[in-house]
Order: C-alpha cells, then sequence, then structure tokens
C-alpha cells in the first residue's frame, strides 16, 4: 500500500501479487488482497495506456480481472480503450459489465450514451444519461451530454414532420445545459419554420449571446429581417455572420440577394461571384445570378446561370422555372422550343407527386360550384388588380368562393380583399407556409369543384398543388404569359385576340376565351387625377415606359431610338429598378447613344416606393411605348388609366399580344401596329399632333372605366359562364386533363416505380421561402402602400443557415482507480433548414 501511494505501482503490484497468492493458500476466502491487487492493475495499466502503450494497458486492466472478475473500474477503463479504438461494440459490452458490476456507476451510463447517442439511438442515449443523472444530479458532463442528445432528438422528430415536439425537445434540453448555444440556435430555426418570427429572433439572438461566433445566427436573423423588408438590418446581419466566417458561402449569397432587391447590381454580382467562389457547386447561386442577370436585362446570360444551376442540381425548382419564365423575354413563337421546354418539365414534375383521379363532388351540372383560387399574390401586386374584379363581383349564391392565400406578409388590400370575401359567404384560408400536398388535402376536404391558379411560374407558385389535382377541374389564368406545361391543368383563360383563334401557339392546356379580355382592371384609389400631357408645358414630346429592363430587349431600343431620332427635341423616360445602379444606367445610355440617341435626352429613373407617387409618374410622358416580344400587362393598364395613350405591337404569341387585347377592348385598336415599321409611325403620328393628344389625355379615363376592361360585373358574368362549361364537360365525362394523364401513363417508360422514386425530390433544393419583396420595373420593397409589379419575377433562392456551428470531438479519458475521466460527448450540430428559398415578387404579366 505504501510502494502505492507513493506512485511505485510496479513494486506495489508484486507485492499485492505475492500477498494475493499467500492469502489464497492461507484462505481462500479472504478477498481483500485480490481486490487491491485489481485496484493497482487497473492504475497501473492505465498509466501504461497513458504512456502510450495500449496493448499493454489492456493486458493489465485483464489482469486486474483475472484477480477480481467483478472489479468494475477495469471493465469501465477497457471500455474507454475499445472507444478509443473505434471497437465500440466491445466497449459497450465493457460498460454493461462494469453498471451491472456497479449498478450506481454513472460515469459507465454516461458512457453507454455517448456511444448510443453516436451511433444514432438516441432513445437509448437519453436513456441512458437519464439513468446517469438518476444517481449522480449533478453530474454536469452528463447534463451537457443529455442536452446535446435531446437537441438531435429534436431535430430527428422535427424532420419526420412533428415540429412541436422537436421544440419541446429542445427546450427539454435547455433544462439541463440553459447556456447550451445550438438548442437555442435549432429553436430559432424551428420557430422561424413555424412562422412564429419573434421567438425565432429570440432564440438566435440566445445562441449568439453564448456562443458569438455562430455564424448561422446572424445569418438566419438577416433572412427574417430580410423577410419584414428591414434591408439595412438584414445586410448588417449577414456582414456580421462574414466578420466571423469570411467565405460563408451563404451568407454571401444572401447579402447578393438583397442588393439585388434594391438595384444594387454591381454589389449583388460581387457577392454572388464570392458564394461560387466559395463553394463552386453552390446551385442556389447560379440561380440568384440568373435572377440578377434577368433584372439587368441580359436574358441570355440569365437562362445561361440557371441552367448552370440545373446541371449541378437538376430538380432545383427555382432555377427550371425562372428558366421557363426568362425565355418568354425573347421567345417570338418562331418554333415549338419554348413549348417543348414548358411540356417537358411538366413531365418531368408530377412525376414527383401523386394525383387524385376521382374526386365526391356532386355531378350535378347546373348546382352551385365552388371555386378555387389559389395565389401567394393576394396583396398590392400587379395581379391584385385582375383578380378584384371576381371577388367582388361572382355571384356567391351560385359560385361559392374559397380564396387560398400563399401571401408572405399580408397588407391593407389582403385584409380588404379577406373581408370582401367572407362578408359575401366564400372562405378565406391563409396556406403560407403550408407544405404544397397538405394544401392539396385542404382544398379537397373544402370540396372545391374548379380551383384557379393565379401564377404560374412566378414566384412562391403553387404548381405543386396542382400537380396533385385536388379538384376535377384544374384552370390557370392571369400569372403566366404561356403554357404551365403541367399536364394536370385542365385549361388557361385567355381571349381571342392575345391567342386567335387560329393561333400556332401550343399549349398543354386547352385554351378557353373569354368573349371580351380574359383581364379587367380594378384601378387603385391612390392613383390620382389625370394630369395635362406634358408636352404642352415642356414645348417637347416626352416617350416613356415603365416596364422592367429584361422586357426591353436591344431590338426594343432599336425602334425607341428611331422614334426619338425622328421627333426633334423628343425625350424618352425610362423607370426601373436596376437604374439606381450606375453601371447598369451607363450601358442603357450607351447602347442608346450607339444608335443615335443622345444620353442627354433620356431620364432614367430607379423605383418609386409608393403607389400613388408611381402612378402620377406617369405624368412625366406623353405616349407610352410598349415592349415586344414580352408586352406589358399592369403597365399598359396603368398608363392609359393615367391618360397615356400607348403604342403596342402584335405578334404571334400571347406574350406579344396582351397589349393587343387591352388596346382593342379600351377602343385604342389603331394604336397596335403589325410590324416594327408602322409602330414607329403609329408613335410619329400621335406625337405630331399635342392637341389631340391633349384631348385623347383627358378622355382616356373614362374612356377605360366605361370598358370591357373595367367592367367588373360583365367580365364575372363572363368568367362564370366558362366555369359553367368546364363544369358541364366534366359532368358529362370530359376532362381534358384525365385524358391526358392517362395518355402520359400509357406512355413506354411511364411507370409508377418512377414515380416513386422521384417523388421525395420535390421543389428544388429543401428550401422554404421567404418574404415577398414586390419589384415591378417600378417597385419597391413592399408597404403597405406600395406598388404592383410588373413583369413576372423570378423566385430569388435565399440560402438559411445550412452549416451548423462545428461538432466538438468525443473527448475519451482513461479512468484511474475509482475516479474516472469522462467521455465528453461532442456538440451537436443543429439542424436547419439547408437553404431558403428566397422567390422576389413577380407581376402578373
Amino acid at each position: 500500500m505504501i510502494y502505492k501511494d507513493e506512485g511505485h505501482l510496479v513494486e506495489a503490484a508484486e507485492a499485492y501479487q505475492k500477498a494475493h497468492q499467500k492469502a489464497r493458500t492461507a484462505d481462500p476466502s479472504y478477498k481483500a488482497a485480490a481486490e487491491f491487487l485489481a485496484i493497482v492493475l487497473t492504475d497501473l495499466g492505465a498509466s501504461l495506456k497513458l504512456a502510450g502503450n495500449t496493448e499493454d494497458g489492456i493486458q493489465k486492466y485483464c489482469e486486474a480481472l483475472e484477480v477480481d472478475s467483478h472489479y468494475a473500474p477495469a471493465y469501465y477503463n477497457l471500455g474507454v480503450v475499445y472507444s478509443e479504438m473505434m471497437q465500440f461494440d466491445v466497449a459497450l459490452t465493457c460498460y454493461e459489465e462494469a453498471a451491472l458490476e456497479r449498478p450506481f456507476y454513472a460515469e459507465a451510463y454516461c458512457n453507454m450514451g455517448v456511444i448510443y447517442k453516436n451511433r444514432g439511438e438516441l432513445d437509448a442515449a437519453i436513456a441512458c444519461y437519464d439513468r446517469c443523472l438518476t444517481i449522480s444530479p449533478n453530474f454536469e458532463i452528463a447534463k451537457n451530454n443529455m442536452a446535446i442528445a435531446l437537441t438531435d432528438m429534436g431535430t430527428k422528430v422535427k424532420i419526420e414532420g412533428d415540429i412541436n415536439q422537436g421544440v419541446a425537445y429542445y427546450k427539454k434540453a435547455l433544462f439541463y445545459n440553459w447556456h447550451y448555444a445550438d438548442a437555442m440556435y435549432n429553436l430559432g430555426v424551428a420557430y422561424g419554420e413555424m412562422l412564429n418570427f419573434e421567438m425565432a429572433i429570440v432564440f438566435y439572438e440566445l445562441a449568439l449571446h453564448f456562443n458569438p461566433r455562430c455564424a448561422e445566427a446572424c445569418n438566419n436573423l438577416g433572412v427574417i429581417y430580410k423577410d419584414r423588408d428591414n434591408l439595412d438590418k438584414a445586410v448588417e446581419c449577414y456582414q456580421m455572420a462574414l466578420t466571423i466566417k469570411p467565405n460563408f458561402s451563404q451568407s454571401l449569397n444572401n447579402l447578393g440577394v438583397v442588393y439585388t432587391v434594391q438595384g444594387k447590381m454591381d454589389a449583388a454580382a460581387s457577392m454572388i461571384e464570392k458564394a461560387i467562389l466559395a463553394n463552386p457547386t453552390y446551385a442556389e447561386a447560379y440561380n440568384n445570378l440568373g435572377v440578377l442577370y434577368r433584372d439587368a436585362g441580359s436574358i441570355t446570360l440569365s437562362v445561361q446561370a440557371y441552367e448552370r444551376c440545373l446541371q449541378i442540381d437538376p430538380d432545383s425548382r427555382n432555377a427550371g422555372q425562372n428558366r421557363l419564365l426568362a425565355m418568354n423575354y425573347i421567345d417570338e413563337g418562331s418554333d415549338d422550343k419554348l413549348y417543348d421546354a414548358h411540356r417537358e418539365w411538366g413531365k418531368r414534375f408530377m412525376k414527383l407527386y401523386a394525383h387524385y383521379t376521382s374526386w365526391d363532388n356532386p355531378k350535378v351540372a347546373d348546382r352551385p360550384l365552388v371555386i378555387g383560387y389559389v395565389s401567394p399574390d393576394f396583396f398590392t401586386h400587379s395581379e391584385s388588380y385582375f383578380v378584384e374584379a371576381p371577388l367582388a363581383h361572382h355571384d356567391y349564391t351560385n359560385c361559392k368562393v374559397v380564396v387560398y392565400s400563399g401571401v408572405v406578409k399580408a397588407d391593407a388590400k389582403t385584409l380588404r380583399f379577406k373581408d370582401k370575401v367572407l362578408k359575401k359567404g366564400g372562405l378565406w384560408r391563409d396556406i403560407y407556409g403550408i407544405d404544397e400536398k397538405k394544401v392539396a388535402s385542404l382544398i379537397r376536404e373544402d370540396k372545391v369543384d374548379i380551383l384557379v391558379e393565379l401564377t404560374g411560374h412566378t414566384a412562391n407558385n403553387k404548381l405543386g398543388t396542382m400537380a396533385c389535382r385536388p379538384a376535377p377541374i384544374q384552370v390557370t389564368w392571369i400569372g403566366y404569359p404561356n403554357t404551365t406545361g403541367l399536364p394536370a391543368i385542365d385549361y388557361r383563360i385567355t381571349d381571342s385576340l392575345a391567342d386567335t383563334p387560329n393561333t400556332n401557339q401550343k399549349h398543354v392546356e386547352e385554351l378557353v376565351r373569354l368573349p371580351e379580355s380574359f383581364l379587367c382592371y380594378t384601378p387603385s384609389p391612390e392613383a390620382g387625377p389625370v394630369c395635362p400631357t406634358p408636352a404642352i408645358s415642356n414645348g417637347f414630346v416626352t416617350f416613356g415606359s415603365f416596364n422592367n429592363l429584361a422586357k426591353i430587349t436591344p431590338k426594343v431600343l432599336q425602334v425607341w431610338a428611331r422614334i426619338l431620332c425622328a421627333v426633334p427635341n423628343s425625350r424618352l423616360v425610362v423607370k426601373c429598378k436596376p437604374f439606381c445602379c450606375d453601371s447598369i444606367r451607363q450601358k442603357f445610355l450607351t447602347t442608346l447613344e450607339e444608335l443615335g440617341l443622345e444620353p442627354l435626352r433620356v431620364d432614367l429613373l430607379p423605383l418609386i416606393h409608393l403607389n400613388h407617387d408611381h402612378m402620377q409618374a406617369y405624368s412625366l410622358m406623353d405616349i407610352s411605348l410598349d415592349t415586344f416580344p414580352y408586352a406589358g400587362t399592369t403597365t399598359t393598364c396603368e398608363s392609359l388609366y393615367m391618360g397615356v395613350p400607348c403604342v403596342t405591337m402584335a405578334g404571334s404569341v400571347h406574350a406579344h399580344n396582351v397589349g393587343v387585347s387591352l388596346l382593342t377592348k379600351v377602343g385604342l385598336g389603331r394604336l397596335v401596329a403589325k410590324t416594327e415599321d408602322e409602330y414607329v409611325s403609329l408613335a410619329l403620328d400621335l406625337a405630331s399632333d399635342v392637341g389631340a393628344l391633349q384631348e385623347l389625355r383627358m378622355s382616356l379615363r373614362e374612356l377605360m372605366i366605361k370598358s370591357p376592361v373595367c367592367d367588373g360585373e360583365s367580365f364575372t358574368r363572363g368568367l362564370e359562364s366558362a366555369y359553367r362549361t368546364m363544369w358541364r364537360r366534366y359532368c358529362d365525362g370530359d376532362s381534358p386533363a384525365l385524358k391526358r394523364l392517362k395518355l402520359l401513363a400509357d406512355q413506354p417508360g411511364s411507370n409508377k416505380e418512377d414515380l416513386d422514386k422521384t417523388a421525395v425530390k420535390l421543389a428544388g433544393p429543401i428550401v422554404q421561402r421567404a418574404n415577398a419583396i414586390a419589384e415591378e420595373d417600378n417597385q419597391a420593397p413592399i408597404k403597405v402602400n406600395a406598388t404592383p409589379e410588373e413583369g413576372g419575377q423570378p423566385q430569388i433562392i435565399m440560402a438559411n443557415g445550412v452549416s451548423s456551428p462545428a461538432d466538438s470531438q468525443a473527448l475519451i479519458a482513461t479512468a484511474q482507480q475509482d475516479q474516472p475521466q469522462i467521455m465528453v460527448n461532442g456538440v451537436s450540430s443543429p439542424h436547419s433548414t439547408s437553404g431558403r428559398s428566397e422567390m422576389n415578387r413577380h407581376s402578373s404579366r
């Protein structure tokens, strides 16, 4: 014993060995010598192991157990050694033996918990930690390990779909370790997914307090502030994240997203390119680069960026749909390339969803119908000016309206729409943040007869819901100037001017032409009065366009330059978001200068934040010039309502002909050109008579209000008649989509196995959308009084902090005698969603 106390373990072992042999000879029942020998051999094994002689250490532990097979610390230390050697099955057996011999061996239960946790057997790990803490309630390392296991369990059940139980586990983790930053971070993620952003902010900030190096919390705070339009605070959070992790690709990407929204194109490009440099396989960053190029008017580069994203991630829903949207800006209908792209997308997308093929809706031809409208754009947004008429004028006794609103942030217009629908006896369901398949189930439960989607391939769309085919009849209308390509949709609503009866443009859906225009515009009450044509006071004519830059193609600029050059002293005013960026402005002016138009004759305006101010900006122009081959919609209606005549040009595709429909129905068919030369001639004719311009300007608002374009009552009756015809066809067994889906199912290579394999890959990267930023060619971040956008907005992906705080490695230490060191479990990675889909708001057209 003296040898042992002085640290002379070899001498002590030899002495105990002799004593043990003598004791066995003299009195076989005398165990003290054996116990002391086992202790010394165990300590000797620990010393050898710590000195690097692991095999000799194991030998000594085994010798200890030969002397005393009930000596628990020897089993325990063998468990530690085998854990270090990654022989976890053997280690677990050793810890179990230790616990069997010493039922209150808290350290053994703790280390068993570590092994189970690292294996992913969280229930067993939590049970072991619970047993350990029952024995030793103040065992700090076990409490920390319990917090880690509970956090992982919270993430596991959250991923499985029980987010409330996940939150409960995260909170329980904080009971065991109240300063555990990862549990706080994961609570922030969970509350964000539950749309409880106030609580999410609280827990992200707590995570940062206890772990100031948590760049992911900074990033995710930035996402929330971006969602709330607090862009300065969002930028501050992203920059803080980058101070911690300079090459954090998601924060670089997200900062680029904010700069894109602000129109700071150079800064946005720099950030997104840095994100790609930091992570060359960052598919979402390429998508966002495509959005940036689109906003800057570089459609070819935009499409290339989307295609690069799809090379990396073929299942990226955002890039796939953004690519289709971008191709509309340059499609003149000379071939079927764009149709084929939509059709192929639709076939691929349908494989991701099981769809209903039967419904309980009674097939009674003349009974009242349930009409469902699904959209994220029931707020101050361009689409809202065209959907207001049916919401207000539907005959709710024969057409019960159910609105499925995916609005990210409601404004006064949202509340007005909701109040109107509810007072008339309709239903309003807020579906923001709800999975598309669950939305489909909700629609089916509501027994919707005709489901109308209003978004197409633009931001925050619910085409996933449409793919499930929850209603017996499905329709697309307003939000997209082309086919969706989705075979689950029966009809596409249009008119005989936007899509002429002899059109060569192909659609997956069957076209239904309304009797007048397919659009009905409800003017903004904030528009203000019509001002006199400015040429009277200016002494020169001003042409203008408030369409987004993507629509102003090089060919459009060539035609505009011809007009300006032919009208002495005339000026051009163009307004869109990117013009707050010097390089974009300079590029635009340089292009016009090369076409013969002096930069001094061009005024470029950036975003105008308030709707009233935006509408009054039309007082700057005498004549509005439409774009092609993707014409304006909301901007054309705004222009006409503010008394500004618009010159448009007919084409061979729907996007080209929207202006044709609007102008003809307002009574200005004479301003529709068939060729570029005629377009120029019409503009010159208008500019040649300022007196006639003034007369037209003062009468145009009343002319428009009395036209079919603003006759909500008549328009809605025509729409309801179209719905009734669709329903009667369905009652007679005529369903275009069901026929189409049957043909697809009968095609070679189409089988249920493919469906099952791909069904889990839905909707692009694992992303959640963020808030809508309304931006038209004339839009600012959404405020209560914001302006709608013109031009379909692509979807920006905002990252939500994939990479989590680094795992601490488990430390396995050796136990000596009865006071073992404890294997400390590593910190679990907080699991957040692996990306965040930031989808810029689109316009209806």
